[in-house]
């Protein structure tokens, strides 16, 4: 307990500083907009609480940001001391804060049950608030992420391991790989996994996330990664761990297809795509401990889940969704659909999001034809068939039910021969379909 209080300890001093130098722009939300507690949210075996970041103004259909605390913090603290409500009210999204009640204010990332999908300890209860607010506010489950810094970016790996059906993309700041903090004494802290002494092949890291949730086939989340090279804390060898982690989870190779600096001392590689949406990205800061300065970072991990779409302020300055372009053509049919691709070289990736604007259904197929030369290798949340020409994408069997109104996102990764265009027309069920 010495041992854990001390290293405890270490981890609230070093938190302290990430909340005070996290404020990029004054976190200053909307007039209206407060953070509320909430209680009564669902299944919560260890007594977490919960407090909800609303903005005034939202998008139909609103993405989720699940944005998790440090060592010894609280979910009010990460809310006042971050940008992640600020950014809020900028890009339209809602915030979940969860708050550790244990001793040392720590989520569990250690214990069998914490590290399995339904288990019994914090992911189930930081699960059922996020159920809550996809039922009570309508967000859109395509666009559910998770973020969190220290004990927070722990907890982040492990819900991207046992929940990939629930969470898009992650964000860890000065984490560990899912599992490496694993105990079984009952203890709740690893010193051989602090001190960056745990290191396994890709693949046996992989196969601890996939063993989190045995028998899921179903499209695995996007990661990004930052940490210091001096974290005394957390130790900087996490952070290679973690990328073999997630890039074999993810089946692209660990060699980054871009590496740059997108500020002084920062070293940033991505893997599998150079887009802002890549499957991986690692950002390393030099000389930095665990306390990493913080110019860009919040901006960094919003980009990354690609919630950075800017708002209108409307006349009274609130926040508002932006207004259609003159150019988007008029509903047809009973569907609509967005489709942005990320390009390199001889590669891409084609994000898709499928509105549905007519009556509910129980299942859809989305039929496209890609332009020549583009082959489909991979794909995630539909299955597509033939790889190449007129393509038709199915539901996998936890998407098929699209509410009216409703939105699922899909999307591909394919080789291109130097047309990296996209379709020009799209059915879902035989019904053609306007493009957002």
């Amino acid at each position: 307990m010495k041992r854990l209080a001390h290293a405890l300890l270490a981890v609230a001093t070093a938190a302290a500083a990430i909340v005070a130098s996290t404020t990029l722009l004054p976190a200053t939300p909307a007039a209206a907009a407060s953070l509320q507690e909430v209680t009564g949210f669902g299944t919560n075996p260890t007594g977490l609480r919960m407090h909800l970041y609303v903005p005034d103004r939202l998008p139909s259909n609103p993405a989720l940001l699940v944005a998790v605390h440090y060592c010894t913090g609280s979910g009010p603290a990460f809310y006042s001391g971050t940008q992640f409500a600020s950014l809020a009210d900028r890009y339209g999204y809602i915030v979940v804060y969860p708050s550790a009640t244990r001793s040392g204010n720590c989520f569990d990332v250690s214990s069998p049950g914490a590290l399995r999908h339904d288990g019994n300890s914090d992911p189930v209860g930081i699960v059922s608030m996020v159920r809550y607010v996809q039922q009570r506010y309508g967000t859109d489950p395509a666009r559910t992420f998770v973020t969190g810094a220290s004990s927070g970016a722990m907890m982040t790996n492990v819900l991207l391991g046992d929940y990939p059906d629930v969470f898009r993309a992650g964000s860890a700041f000065m984490g560990v790989p899912f599992g490496c903090f694993a105990t079984t004494d009952g203890s709740s802290w690893n010193s051989a996994c602090a001190n960056g002494q745990i290191t396994k092949t890709p693949q046996a890291w992989g196969d601890l996330v996939r063993a989190a949730y045995p028998g899921y086939t179903g499209a695995r989340p996007r990661m990004q990664v930052w940490h210091g090279t001096e974290d005394a804390t957390l130790r900087y060898p996490n952070f290679a761990e973690e990328i073999k982690q997630w890039t074999n989870v993810l089946g692209v190779s660990q060699t980054p297809v871009l590496t740059d600096s997108p500020q002084s001392g920062w070293t940033r590689t991505r893997y599998g795509s150079p887009g802002t949406q890549a499957p991986v990205e690692a950002v390393s800061a030099a000389g930095v401990g665990h306390s990493l300065p913080t110019s860009g970072m919040a901006e960094g991990a919003i980009a990354f889940f690609g919630l950075d779409t800017p708002t209108v302020p409307n006349p009274s300055g609130s926040a508002t969704t932006p207004p259609p372009s003159s150019s988007t053509p008029p509903p047809a049919g009973n569907c609509r659909v967005g489709y942005t691709v990320n390009a390199w070289n001889t590669g891409l990736t084609a994000s898709i999001t499928i509105t549905n604007t007519g009556p509910a259904l129980t299942g859809w197929t989305l039929g496209f034809t890609l332009p020549a030369g583009q082959v489909i290798t991979s794909g995630w949340n539909a299955t597509y068939t033939p790889t190449s020409g007129a393509v038709t994408a199915r539901n996998v069997s936890y998407n098929g039910a699209l509410a009216t109104g409703a939105s699922t996102g899909i999307g591909f990764q394919a080789t291109h021969t130097g047309n990296s265009g996209k379709p020009a027309a799209f059915t879902l069920n035989g019904v053609a379909c306007a493009v957002a």
